[in-house]
């Protein structure tokens, strides 16, 4: 297979991704090990013949198109199936389409809003299921997230991660890895937007920003609207308005201290243009360790190593 190794104690051919608990550390590591090695052999036919199946009942653009072209890189091929375009939409049920699909696909990467939802097709399906986003984790993200951290740091143990704004799905994630990977996140969250699981042992949630970003190797924010939320977006603007990372906050930070944002971003809302596009922002790479990652995982899923 090209000469690309992993762990003999790994073990994720042929289960699902849904959460960060579904791994156990070493299996993140070998993740994040193999992802550097696709990085830098990027062409490598692992996957040649494979299908994965890209079922998006929301919005996508860096989860989609990372997916898509790591399947290409692979020599396999991504199929979108958004949920208006299947019998779905004309009162099939989950389990009798879930089961059809695993006739035809090697794995199937769903992102929706309840993650209720992504545990029925897991349930239903007997191919890999990877969490391409729920309003409750983003596993992909914090992955590509704490291989740029070790990128930029040389390491992730001991590593203290400041999140500033909205309790996301993706600080959830973000947080549980940590448990696994050594670094630990403090998060400033203005009251009723903590994380929906505030009971991880890699997080700390206060209220102050300047709390939270005081000294910190890695600043993270998110946008404060998500899918879904556009109703609230006055409310969320006003009470997330001291949350904005700028860089009078960012100075607060360990001087070589760098910025991440899964995106997409609003500068002037969560962060500012300036920070968003200056010298201390990672964001960019962030996005593009995205495809890395997830090929890793798509190699691992389906048993190519």
């Amino acid at each position: 297979m090209g000469g690309v190794t992993a762990p003999l104690e790994l073990s994720l051919a042929g289960r699902d991704l849904l959460r960060i608990s579904d791994l156990a550390p070493a299996e993140a590591e070998a993740i994040l090990d193999l992802a550097v090695e696709l990085r830098e052999r990027p062409k490598q036919p692992l996957l040649v013949g494979a299908t994965l199946g890209l079922y998006f009942s929301k919005h996508s653009t860096r989860t989609r198109v990372s997916f898509s072209a790591g399947m290409t890189q692979l020599g396999g091929a991504a199929l979108p199936l958004t949920p208006e375009e299947l019998q779905l939409s004309r009162g099939e049920s989950l389990p009798d389409t879930a089961r059809a699909l695993s006739r035809y696909l090697d794995a199937l990467a769903v992102r929706t809003h309840e993650h209720a939802e992504l545990e029925a097709w897991a349930e239903w399906a007997s191919i890999p299921v990877i969490n391409a986003l729920t309003a409750e984790e983003h596993p992909c993200q914090a992955l590509a997230d704490a291989l740029t951290i070790r990128d930029r740091l040389g390491q992730l143990e001991g590593v203290r991660v400041a999140w500033v704004g909205d309790g996301s799905n993706v600080l959830v994630s973000l947080a549980a890895l940590g448990e696994r990977l050594g670094y630990r996140v403090v998060a400033a969250c203005p009251e009723g937007y903590e994380p929906c699981n505030t009971l991880l042992q890699g997080l700390e949630v206060v209220r102050d920003p300047r709390e939270a970003v005081e000294g910190a190797d890695v600043v993270v924010t998110d946008t404060w609207i998500s899918m879904g939320q556009e109703h609230e977006r006055a409310k969320r603007l006003l009470d997330l308005e001291p949350y904005r990372l700028d860089r009078e906050l960012l100075a607060l930070a360990a001087p070589d201290a760098f910025v991440l944002h899964c995106l997409p971003a609003h500068p002037g809302e969560e962060i500012t243009a300036d920070v968003l596009y200056g010298d201390r922002s990672a964001i960019w790479d962030e996005a593009g360790n995205r495809l890395h990652v997830q090929k890793a995982l798509l190699v691992l899923l389906l048993g190519a190593r």
